[in-house]
């Protein structure tokens, strides 16, 4: 059986600050030394001086996909694998392919190389970790659709920050380095603000300083040694529940701790669809999940949180109550009441 491959991530905070011609130098140290390297596949975005530092390196050429009346370019991920590289390169590593691929997301299809012993080096920005999807868009106003899992960057060999200054990127993007001028004036004014791409810079920083603390700290217990902290998370059919999730789960994670997460069936659940969406997202990021029916919901899952051990417990605010009902106390409250040994964080619905 083949050792698993290394995956070392270039992480950046947006478009046009060096991620791929940073991946294409070390691409070039390492093929200098003898290694087998090959682009598996590359995104030139027009940059003449990145799409420079690719000449002379093997491409394996990409799988076309009809979709919807149009042809579709995507990495040959079995065509890589057949011709089992040392090294392979990875451009926009939480792109989402073409329906009709064999998987849905090119993380997944790095899984497969790792999996076959292939090292990959792979660029992704900040604002497609999914822990950081929610505070993204309430800083920017834009809702990244194409996500990683915590789990999959936590698990690479290496992160690397590729950092430049919010105006020095700018002054790139003002040059037409980074986008065609029509399109760099649109940027500019809206994504690429320059108080946004401070806020993503910061984001990027401390994500890869905690990541250096993880590396950096005492070796992990062993996996069946006690963990003191335990956080559940409460979810429902609400649209909040996946902002709950990315922020109980971050909280899990900076902690090291397990994370689970329960749902309480009631006799009139009105959308177990959306819970199931949710539930499937929660295991997704590798959170244990769980559901259970009962009449009395702050009981069972006071209770549930005391079986497991549970030392912080994540919820959304309770609906507001109906007039002739609100001398009485909402779930969140008998919640507090209940679990009075356990801290309780209420997570607040972002609007913008």
């Amino acid at each position: 059986m083949s050792q698993r491959g290394h995956l070392k991530i270039y992480l950046g905070y947006a478009a046009g600050v060096g991620k791929t011609y940073r991946m294409l130098d070390e691409a070039l140290a390492l093929r200098q030394k003898g290694v087998d390297v090959v682009i598996g596949y590359f995104e030139p975005h027009g940059r003449k001086d990145t799409i420079a530092k690719t000449e002379g390196f093997e491409a394996v050429p990409r799988r076309v996909l009809p979709y919807g009346g149009t042809s579709f370019e995507e990495m040959d991920t079995e065509a890589i694998l057949r011709r089992k590289p040392a090294v392979a390169l990875v451009d926009e590593f939480a792109h989402t392919n073409v329906p009709g691929s064999e998987r849905e997301k090119r993380w997944q299809d790095v899984e497969v190389l790792l999996a076959a012993g292939i090292d990959v080096l792979a660029t992704m920005n900040v604002q497609h970790l999914e822990s950081l999807n929610d505070q993204v868009w309430h800083v920017t106003g834009v809702r990244v659709r194409e996500t990683v899992p915590d789990w999959v960057v936590d698990e690479a060999a290496e992160v690397v920050f590729v950092d430049l200054t919010p105006r020095a990127l700018r002054n790139r993007i003002e040059r037409g380095v980074v986008y065609a001028p029509e399109k760099a004036k649109r940027a500019m004014e809206n994504f690429f603000a320059e108080a946004n791409l401070t806020a993503l810079r910061e984001m990027a920083m401390r994500h890869t300083a905690h990541e250096v603390e993880e590396r950096l700290a005492a070796p992990q217990p062993a996996p069946d040694s006690r963990r003191y902290e335990r956080v559940l998370i409460c979810l429902t059919g609400r649209p909040a529940s996946a902002n709950l999730i990315r922020r109980g789960k971050r909280v899990a994670d900076y902690l090291q701790a397990d994370c689970l997460a329960l749902h309480v069936c009631l006799p009139s659940e009105t959308d177990p669809e959306a819970v199931e969406r949710h539930l499937s997202f929660a295991r997704n990021l590798r959170i244990e999940t769980h559901t259970m029916h009962a009449d009395n919901v702050p009981k069972a899952i006071t209770e549930f949180a005391r079986s497991r051990k549970v030392t912080q417990i994540f919820m959304g605010r309770s609906l507001p109550k109906p007039v002739w009902k609100r001398f009485g106390e909402n779930l969140v409250q008998q919640v507090v009441r209940l679990a009075r040994d356990m801290q309780i964080t209420i997570v607040a619905e972002r609007r913008r």
